[in-house]
């Protein structure tokens, strides 16, 4: 089992983070997205599925697993800690009505725990209960998720990250064409989902994304 701080380095030097949800892949099964997203070098996915009964997204969490350990990617849960737990992931992504971030790192201590944000307030308060990367988001429209506030624009992004002495993640509607701008304030994780999942090749579509994400920190 891994440590926190061992899967933080292996986070730091990921680039493009990509976010595999079933009802998204344009029909495909998502492990087969998953290895078209090995196969072009992402080493940073998160498993997102809202539908199905416990038992249902635990086995489709042991695929995911298996497969992330074989390529030495990183595999983050959606929502559920319990779940992250049992599969031997490596972290849990939470949203503002999921789990308390200080709860789930008094429970899961060696896990990567991400908390969504939409504001400095909410970023602070996820970096001070003890998470290990905060997402800013979405800043771009999308379909694949609604928040309460919107879309938050690139601004936010400025007005987040000086604030935050953990990592940050920059989330929603993000694509090759206009992923330059993110870059350009400063991101160095962008996580993406139909970019990726919906597009016509997946392995593709990752790696120009890896590309552009690669030059944009130089």
């Amino acid at each position: 089992m891994s440590t926190h701080a061992e899967r933080m380095a292996a986070f730091a030097e990921a680039d493009l983070y990509v976010v595999i949800t079933g009802a998204f892949c344009a029909n495909r099964a998502a492990l087969d997205v998953l290895d078209a997203c090995l196969e072009a070098g992402v080493r940073l996915v998160q498993m997102r599925e809202k539908e199905g009964s416990d038992l249902d997204l635990f086995m489709l969490g042991r695929a995911f697993r298996g497969k992330t350990r074989a390529a030495g990617a990183l595999m983050i849960v959606d929502d559920r800690v319990d779940l992250a737990l049992a599969l031997d992931a490596d972290g849990v992504h939470l949203g503002q009505a999921d789990l308390p971030v200080a709860e789930a790192r008094r429970i899961a201590p060696e896990l990567i725990i991400g908390a969504s944000s939409h504001n400095p307030e909410e970023a602070a308060a996820a970096q001070n209960a003890g998470a290990s990367y905060v997402n800013i988001g979405p800043v771009y429209p999308t379909r694949t998720k609604s928040v309460p506030a919107g879309v938050v624009g690139l601004e936010m992004v400025d007005a987040i990250r000086p604030i935050l002495r953990v990592p940050f993640t920059c989330m929603g509607g993000i694509k090759a064409d206009n992923i330059g701008p993110v870059l350009a304030h400063g991101a160095r994780h962008c996580a993406v989902v139909t970019a990726v999942t919906a597009a016509p090749d997946p392995r593709a579509a990752a790696a120009e994304l890896r590309a552009l994400i690669r030059a944009g920190r130089r």
